[in-house]
């Protein structure tokens, strides 16, 4: 029988993929988003970043009443499919 050390091949390749899975858990808790009653909502930031703009851009949608919005306390959030219709009916077809 072996003795199995931290130099072992097969311990740095199994080091190796826990890292890697690690890396893999980290990029999905970070771009997980919770459904509530089958609507995914998204933050200000989700909404800047999925549509290139600013937030004072995302302000000024806002005010204009372009984007929908929920706001609780002081909290706002966005509808994902609110965003997906103001883009199809907005959408021009040249």
């Amino acid at each position: 029988m072996d003795l199995l050390t931290n130099d072992t091949e097969e311990i740095i390749a199994h080091h190796e993929m826990i890292t890697q899975l690690k890396k893999r858990i980290e990029i999905i808790l970070k771009n997980y988003r919770p459904v509530m009653d089958g609507e995914i909502y998204l933050s200000g930031e989700d909404v800047c970043r999925l549509l290139h703009i600013s937030k004072r851009t995302l302000q000024q949608y806002r005010d204009d009443n372009i984007l929908p919005f929920v706001q609780i306390g002081g909290k706002i959030i966005y509808k994902e499919s609110d965003i997906l219709t103001v883009l199809e009916q907005n959408y021009i077809n040249q």
